[in-house]
C-alpha cells in the first residue's frame, strides 16, 4: 500500500500528517506538521481528485446488479439466458 509522503517547503524534511478535513468527496484539506523540530512549520494543502486511469471494477458490478434488481423474474431469467455461451 502506498502512503502520501509529503516533504517540508520550507526545509525539505518529511512531514507529518495531522489531520485531514474533507470538504467533499473528491477535496479535502490536509494539515501538515514539519517532522524537523528546529523547522517546525505547519501548513496545509489542498488534496484534490482529478481524474481516473482505469475505472473502479465496483461501479459496473453495483450498476449491473441494480438493473437485474430493478427486473421482474422472467426478465432476470431472460438476461441470463441472453448471457449464457451458445451451445454449438
Amino acid at each position: 500500500m502506498r502512503v502520501l509522503k509529503v516533504n517540508c517547503p520550507e526545509c525539505g524534511a518529511k512531514c507529518i500528517i495531522k489531520k485531514t478535513v474533507w470538504k467533499d468527496k473528491t477535496f479535502s484539506d490536509v494539515y501538515l506538521a514539519c517532522s524537523e523540530v528546529e523547522c517546525g512549520h505547519t501548513f496545509v494543502m489542498n488534496l484534490t481528485f482529478s481524474h481516473t486511469l482505469s475505472p473502479s471494477a465496483k461501479t459496473g458490478d453495483s450498476l449491473l446488479k441494480a438493473l437485474l434488481g430493478s427486473l421482474s423474474g422472467a426478465q432476470r431469467q431472460m438476461a441470463l439466458d441472453l448471457l449464457q455461451p451458445a451451445a454449438v
